[in-house]
Formats: structure tokens, sequence, C-alpha cells
């Protein structure tokens, strides 16, 4: 089976929801859970100023698009190229491209989705040594990892008692 990644499809304008209810439904009834993942239509809150009154509305962020998580083989490719309103997949020719990491990162980090979790490779009770902040120099144990967030909570030791200290990620080195 070949790995999974984001593809751009391309709808009619203004289909993208109706795309997206309809992909969903066929994914289901066709049994495709193990090759197609998530639709996802990207939108961002935007603040609208009319008749005075604020008013926050989410905007789709690329009218005409869907993006679709899945592995790209025939019967996948079929699937998601035969829905209703789908006119194709963005690529040369018939080939689908695939978005990069980078991109797909942005995408969801811009929609406030941010997937795109720190990489740390930090353990529980690891030392590390603190590089920037007020506690810099500072060396303390890992009691705690919140990688969704890209924070560490450590104790250090100051003024001859343990205390605890939340830091991001960057904040702290390897010994």
């Amino acid at each position: 089976m070949g790995e999974k990644s984001w593809y751009v499809i391309h709808t009619y304008a203004g289909y993208e929801n109706k795309v997206k209810t309809n992909l969903d439904k066929r994914v289901e009834s066709m049994e495709m859970q193990d090759k197609i993942f998530r639709v996802l239509i990207p939108m961002e809150k935007v603040v609208e100023i009319k008749n005075g009154q604020k008013k926050t509305i989410m905007r789709k962020v690329f009218p005409g698009y869907v993006l679709v998580e899945m592995v790209m083989e025939d019967d996948s490719w079929f699937v998601v190229r035969n829905t209703p309103g789908v006119t194709g997949f963005v690529g040369p020719g018939s080939k689908p491209i695939p978005l990069s990491e980078k991109e797909i990162d942005n995408i969801l980090r811009q929609m406030g989705m941010d997937e795109a979790t720190p990489k740390h490779g930090f353990t529980l009770k690891e030392q590390v040594r603190v590089i920037s902040g007020p506690f810099n120099n500072f060396i303390g144990a890992i009691e705690e990892i919140h990688a969704e967030r890209g924070k560490l909570k450590l104790r250090v030791s100051m003024f001859g008692r343990e205390t605890p200290v939340e830091l991001n990620f960057e904040q702290v080195e390897q010994l």
C-alpha cells in the first residue's frame, strides 16, 4: 500500500461543501476508510464590518478547491475523481501531485488546526539546560512534555528549592 498524502481537488465554484459531504458519504458507502482519510475545506476566520457591526465569519481560503488526505491508488483515485462536483485533481495531466509537508502544515496552521506538532526528541526525567529566558543556564529534569503546544515542564533548583518551570522547546537544549 502506498503512503498517505494530501492532494488538492478542483470543484465547481461554490460546490466545496457539497463535494465534502458527497465524498464523505462515498468513502463510507464504498468502504474506503483505509485509503481516504480526511476531506478538508481550508477556511479562515475573518472579521467583517457591516452597518457598523463587527461580525466574524468563516471564509474559504481557496475557493473551488478541497483537500483530501488519501493513499493514491487506482480505486481511491476513482472514488474521488467520480464524486459529483469534482472536476479533477490538481497536477499536470492526469497525475495528481501531493502537497509537501510544509504546504499542508502552513494550511493547517492557518486554519487553527495546527497538526504540525513540533518534533522534539525529549524524554521524561531527561536533564536539559535552559538556553534562553529568565532561567538561562539552569539545568532541570523534564516532568511533563506537551508536544501539541511545543512546551515542557521541568524542575530547576532555585534558592535551594525545586521550582516547576514551563518552557518552549526552543528554550532548552539536551545535555
